[in-house]
């Protein structure tokens, strides 16, 4: 028996080493005693995968994942211990010794809260506990400042986006302006929450570097009985400053859910969010015309080329014969050709003509750095500031904060 099964019998523990065998990092035990007392347990790989799934386990503050050179031929478990501890909310101290950095690289992206080197240098590891518990508490105030009971109805903005083709940078568009609403201002900014409903290839968290939730799945094929406790455990923040959906773990086929699975969830976004992003697939589905009614504005992704322009038309088509508010709709064209482009712009005003449609944001070629940025988990604004689509997505989320400032000043 495992020394967390053990204590668990006769008081709870607030954190685990887990490791192929504990008695490797000396060091770690030190400190974990120094710092925890008795109030740790440790386990082995095998133990640890069982003993999350167990109610002793929601005691858990943290666990530090301790490995050598010896434990990289066992990553999928590794990643596997990582992504079940994120799951039930449980931080992660990756502390290694000697391991490559396509490993550790692997393991941080997996959902790795921290890293600290073995042999442990002076009070790192007190200093890694410290910043776990920050976040945690500026989670939670965060979280208060959402949810308290005596919260007026935010009654938000809802803003989708859908791109036209694979590629067109929908998932772009929709987290980066997210970010930027909820920067938008320096103090006391705007509530923003991102809604991923990319069932099958939903990606909202990957590019935020964010943990996906199994309670998602649950409030999904359970709407009927979902209150505001199940959907506020259904959310991660990130960086304190904004709220996400994320999509499930899993694949899941798109008619799972249903207009009205979709139209609960958002009425529950909207009551307490200033505004709600909305990232769909690039599929229409059943719930395409809710998400479309619900949003005051509809952003479509297209690229200056004949698969964009084609699916662009076939859009149109099938909002016009369904009478939906295509009215709704803004083009966006990703990858826009440069202000000094003459033969870009040229196309660009016969691909509009030709469609019939007004294509009103230009995002530039970002180049590299969004992929960058998204295998790196951050927006642009942290990752690449000064970005040319960086900038643009900032200008149009100020624009929109603006307009909302605006009509909220005259319903007063």
């Amino acid at each position: 028996m495992s020394s967390a099964q053990s204590k668990t019998e006769s008081s709870p523990i607030t954190a685990c080493t887990i490791s192929r065998d504990v008695q490797e990092f000396d060091l770690l035990i030190e400190d974990m005693e120094a710092i925890l007392g008795e109030s740790w347990g440790d386990l082995g790989f095998s133990e640890a995968l069982a003993f999350f799934n167990q109610p002793d386990a929601e005691a858990l503050e943290f666990v530090a994942l301790a490995i050598d050179e010896s434990d990289e031929d066992d990553l999928s478990v590794l990643s596997e211990i990582i992504s079940l501890a994120s799951a039930r909310s449980i931080k992660v101290i990756l502390i290694a010794e000697d391991v490559s950095p396509a490993s550790l690289h692997h393991l941080l992206r997996q959902g790795a809260d921290e890293f600290v080197p073995y042999p442990l240098p002076e009070n790192e590891l007190e200093a890694a506990i410290e910043r776990l518990r920050q976040r945690k508490q500026a989670a939670a105030n965060m979280a208060n400042a959402v949810f308290a009971g005596d919260n007026a109805p935010a009654d938000g903005v809802v803003l989708a986006t859908q791109a036209l083709a694979g590629g067109a940078g929908g998932t772009t568009l929709a987290v980066n302006l997210a970010w930027e609403l909820a920067t938008v201002e320096k103090e006391n900014g705007p509530r923003v929450c991102l809604i991923d409903l990319g069932l099958q290839t939903g990606s909202a968290a990957t590019y935020l570097d964010l943990p996906r939730r199994d309670v998602v799945y649950e409030m999904w094929t359970d709407t009927e009985s979902m209150d505001e406790d199940m959907f506020k455990q259904a959310l991660v923040s990130f960086e304190e400053k904004l709220w996400v959906l994320t999509a499930p773990a899993d694949i899941l086929p798109l008619d799972m859910i249903t207009p009205e699975d979709v139209q609960k969830v958002v009425d529950f976004a909207r009551a307490k969010f200033d505004y709600v992003i909305i990232d769909m697939p690039n599929t229409l589905v059943q719930w395409t015309e809710t998400v479309l009614n619900a949003a005051q504005i509809y952003f479509t992704t297209l690229e200056l080329d004949m698969r964009s322009a084609q699916n662009a038309l076939r859009l149109k088509r099938a909002l016009k014969s369904e009478e939906l508010p295509i009215e709704k709709l803004r083009f966006c064209l990703n990858r826009a050709p440069k202000f000094t482009d003459l033969s870009g712009k040229s196309r660009i005003k016969r691909m509009a003509e030709g469609l019939e449609i007004s294509i009103e944001v230009h995002l530039p070629d970002g180049g590299k750095q969004v992929m960058q940025a998204g295998d790196h988990g951050q927006p642009l604004a942290i990752a690449a500031a000064k970005n040319p689509l960086r900038k643009e997505i900032a200008k149009l989320a100020h624009s929109l904060h603006e307009i909302g400032k605006t009509d909220a000043e005259e319903a007063a």
